[in-house]
């Protein structure tokens, strides 16, 4: 996988391949293949770049709310480029602002948001975003808008 250029306004970016049955009846990508692949660039972030551990005794961050706005199309064999950068930073959540792109043209295809909160693995309570990935977001994600 290549590296994408990231978005302008965002700090980090992702590429998203599209498959053959990402496309339903209509004829193009299923609303679920968006959040997979919002999910899957945060998600890969926060592992591949903030160090967040999973599993253990390892604080968890969990999807507590998401959303997406459609503004086009797109259909397989499209590759999408998603981009990721953070919005509000709380002492145990944070709200991610996602773009996703399609990476052929570069025009805009829907926006994002999520957000995760961090609960401690015994308690299932929210805890303090952890130092190190604290440290991340804000020297890598918050991005002048």
């Amino acid at each position: 996988m290549t590296t994408p250029v990231v978005p302008t306004g965002y700090g980090y970016g992702r590429v998203f391949p599209t498959r053959w049955n990402d496309n339903d009846v209509y004829g193009h990508v299923n609303n679920t293949i968006h959040y997979a692949a919002m999910d899957t660039t945060i998600t890969s972030w926060l592992i591949e770049v903030a160090g967040l551990q999973t599993g253990g005794e390892h604080a968890l961050a969990v999807v507590v709310s998401s959303g997406c706005t459609y503004r086009e199309s797109v259909s397989f064999p499209d590759t999408l480029v998603i981009g990721l950068r953070a919005g509000r930073i709380g002492s145990t959540s944070v709200t991610w602002e996602l773009g996703i792109y399609r990476e052929s043209d570069g025009l805009l295809v829907a926006t994002g948001q999520f957000v995760h909160v961090f609960i401690g693995p015994e308690s299932r309570r929210p805890v303090l975003i952890p130092h190190a990935v604290r440290e991340a977001i804000e020297h890598d994600l918050v991005v002048a808008a």
